[in-house]
């Protein structure tokens, strides 16, 4: 490959086409990272210019500005057919500064000389003549998701429309064109105004370097690309997969807009390159889609900063083609993206919401990837349920038990290679059996005695996040309604939870308490299951510290007690119950005899087999 530097006047003085293959990531730049840097850069060179002495803007004494690199292959082209370069690296760079010789050149065009906006129009267009079909006056072309943005904002004579207003690639042009126009104070001296952008110009064109590196016969852009120094927005994982296997398609003949278009294309939605949490961080989906996508594939654990590399290793130990690598993919990101939009009431749309979402327990997203993509005549319905239930029972007695999840990537591990080998039309039966199959510490079923035990007297408000405390007495709600209820699924993660005999009970509900050993029992039972339930948010606060009847309501001058409030507007059977079994009192025996009442409940919500 060949390396020179290069101003802006030389790389789009001439009538060329620098063109963003449709595998490369789109527009990502923004306004805090890149374009206030660059033109913070960009005006301080024009400055440097208007104070320079030595002749009109002779610039002897202005440094030229290093911009950064960007890689090029050269693409065939008939004679007289505009000359063509595909852009391997740097076309955010590219892209951003095209919008800003753009947005220079509607300035000069309003408020400077004539010919320092033809000079700018010379940059950034090439000549009508010459194009076979309008697009082709653009010298940068960017990828598929970004043209028309790219080409409304470049057609200065329109309105961009609304719908694109809101892209990466409107905004940096209407930051630009913004900057300039306050920069150039047009609303001051005029001449000062065209000497400033006069100022402008010459620096645009002749003080910014970019290194341009040429790619020769026998370069491998793909290597070249993976290698390189990125200023800017941090590459996604899925940035150098789409890069991998567009190369290897194009070098296997294949037809690219094609196979974007049947495969890729959702992948470069907002939806799917969007920051969501995972654990204590945030990921792109994306990338966490594919992690999970690879660990299903190898049946091996794949770190985080190694999914492109493993990715690679992959498809070349696989010598699938890239068609068929891209088909997988995006057959089962389709399946990846169902299971956000699963109805509430199916087994699958209850495990996403319970296990995924609530317990964030990721390392079963493989796990669930796997049981999800297959159709049902190769896994029958009743067997897939079964996985996914007996998964659940068994994430959750063990979070209930306080048993340690240490080891939970390397079961999951474990069991997806085991039902690799068994196959899928027995997952729901092999899923119980392997889970059932151990009793070490790290990977035991907790059993019916087990749970009752654990959820007898344990302060399960301190032990659990709220989010999953909410999601188990959300279940035993459910259970509670029954399939015959008008409304059979309780609101899910919208309810706070309420302690009956509140956790400052000494304040109306500590008459019977007689000594400190009492007290420490009775602070315990509060927080024990027996004693919690749901209420919405807007009687949380209502209910607060009130004693439990209306009488002893009425003797600390409260209108209603606590029962009654419940009882008038709660709709919960988990209330119900209470209200109706409970009309004088509220004490530390029922608060025993309700914890295990719902350990009762709880072991048939999530069933464990004879062990």
């Amino acid at each position: 490959m060949k390396a020179d530097t290069h101003t802006p006047a030389e790389i789009f003085g001439s009538d060329v086409r620098y063109l963003v293959p449709l595998f490369q990531r789109p527009y990502v730049w923004n306004r805090i990272d890149q374009w206030e840097p660059l033109w913070q850069d960009v005006s301080n060179v024009a400055g440097q210019v208007l104070d320079a002495r030595r002749g009109p803007f002779g610039g002897q004494d202005v440094p030229p500005h290093f911009l950064g690199a960007i890689v090029l292959e050269q693409q065939w082209a008939a004679t007289a057919y505009i000359p063509v370069r595909h852009v391997i690296d740097g076309q955010q760079r590219l892209t951003t500064l095209q919008l800003l010789l753009d947005a220079a050149q509607l300035v000069a065009e309003k408020y400077g000389n004539q010919v320092d906006a033809r000079a700018l129009q010379a940059l950034v267009l090439n000549r009508k003549d010459l194009a076979q079909d309008p697009d082709e006056q653009f010298k940068v072309w960017p990828t598929d998701r970004d043209q028309d943005a790219f080409r409304a904002v470049m057609d200065n004579e329109t309105t961009v429309p609304a719908e694109l207003a809101s892209s990466n690639i409107a905004q940096a042009h209407d930051y630009f064109v913004h900057e300039i126009t306050g920069w150039a104070e047009p609303d001051g001296d005029p001449d000062k105004c065209k000497k400033r952008l006069t100022a402008l110009t010459h620096a645009l064109c002749r003080y910014l370097k970019l290194v341009v590196i040429d790619l020769e016969a026998g370069d491998n852009a793909q290597v070249i690309f993976e290698t390189l120094n990125h200023r800017g927005t941090p590459l996604l994982a899925a940035d150098l997969i789409k890069n991998f296997v567009f190369q290897l398609a194009a070098g296997q003949d294949e037809n690219l807009p094609d196979l974007y278009q049947k495969y890729w294309k959702p992948f470069d939605s907002a939806h799917w390159r969007r920051e969501v949490r995972q654990g204590r961080l945030k990921r792109p989906y994306v990338d966490i889609f594919i992690n999970y996508w690879l660990t299903m594939r190898q049946l091996r654990e794949v770190p985080a900063d190694r999914v492109f590399t493993d990715f690679r290793e992959m498809v070349r130990v696989s010598e699938l083609a890239a068609w068929e690598v891209m088909r997988d993919l995006a057959s089962d990101g389709q399946v990846y993206v169902n299971l956000e939009n699963l109805p509430w009431d199916s087994v699958e749309g209850t495990f996403y919401y319970r296990v995924i979402k609530t317990m964030d327990t990721s390392v079963v997203a493989p796990f669930l990837l796997w049981v999800s993509r297959w159709p049902e005549e190769q896994m029958p319905i009743e067997q897939r349920h079964q996985a996914l239930t007996s998964v659940e029972s068994w994430l959750v007695r063990r979070m209930l038990c306080k048993a340690t999840t240490k080891n939970y990537n390397r079961i999951m591990l474990d069991l997806l290679q085991h039902l690799d080998r068994v196959g899928p039309s027995a997952a729901g039966s092999e899923t119980e059996s392997f889970l059932a199959s151990s009793r070490a510490d790290t990977a035991y079923w907790p059993s019916d005695e087990d749970l009752a035990a654990a959820l007898r007297e344990t302060p399960i408000y301190h032990m659990l996040t709220r989010a999953r405390l909410r999601m188990v007495l959300e279940a035993l709600e459910d259970d509670m309604r029954g399939p015959w209820s008008e409304h059979q699924h309780c609101p899910r993660g919208q309810l706070t939870i309420e302690h009956i005999m509140p956790q400052a009970w000494t304040e109306h509900w500590g008459g019977d308490i007689e000594d400190v050993r009492a007290s420490l029992r009775r602070d315990q039972l509060v927080q024990t299951l027996g004693n919690l339930t749901l209420v919405n948010e807007r009687l949380n606060p209502a209910l607060s510290n009130r004693p439990w009847t209306d009488t002893d309501a009425n003797n600390r001058s409260l209108p209603k007690g606590k029962r009654r409030l419940l009882s008038e507007h709660s709709t919960l059977k988990l209330n119900a119950e209470v209200v109706n079994q409970h009309v004088n009192a509220w004490t530390e025996e029922d608060i025993l005899r309700r914890s295990a009442e719902l350990a009762a409940r709880a072991t048939r919500i999530w069933p464990c087999p004879a062990l």
